[in-house]
């Protein structure tokens, strides 16, 4: 009688671990579960789950249509940034024989469409003449100077603009900042 005392008190013993073991593990997940709802609830323990749902989709709700006003925001943007004259360049050059320097220039200022303007100017040695003349889609109705059609052609990169050593015959090398 006294062996089958001390094998019952083992299996409870045994049988206490494990309850024990079992209260552990669910007063874990029980903590896990409570501090998951406390951040649904975000901290209004008065309210129910159903209402913390609400919250949460109301809030979600709202970042959607804050999405779709950015949508169209972006949408008209890139519309007004197709028209700014984004696309530039300048050709510089010798006007006359007899000046050295390269200090006339043709500037190509174009939006997306090839439209804008072509500013030349044309240093002499007494004086100085400057020129604008409308683009739209590339072309002029103005006769064109090779070196304004060249800045167009640059500006649209339908030529690629050599490198300023080049231009400038080597004497000086291209900084890169």
């Amino acid at each position: 009688m006294l062996q089958d005392a001390r094998s019952l008190a083992f299996v409870a013993a045994g049988l206490a671990a494990l309850a024990i073991l079992v209260c552990l593990v669910l007063a874990t997940r029980i903590g896990r579960l409570h501090r998951a709802y406390n951040a649904l609830v975000a901290g209004a323990h008065e309210s129910s789950f159903v209402d913390a749902v609400r919250r949460q989709t109301s809030a979600m709700e709202a970042v959607r249509s804050d999405l779709q006003v950015l949508r169209a925001d972006l949408t008209a943007a890139r519309a007004d940034l197709s028209d700014a004259l984004r696309h530039v360049a300048v050709v510089r050059y010798d006007a006359f024989g007899d000046m050295g320097g390269r200090m006339s220039f043709s500037a190509a200022l174009l939006d997306d469409a090839g439209d804008g303007l072509v500013l030349t100017s044309i240093n002499g040695r007494s004086e100085t003449r400057t020129y604008a003349k409308g683009v739209k889609g590339g072309a002029s109705d103005h006769t064109m100077s090779p070196e304004e059609q060249q800045a167009i052609a640059y500006a649209t990169r339908a030529e690629v603009q050599p490198e300023e050593a080049d231009l400038l015959g080597g004497s000086r090398r291209r900084r890169r900042g």
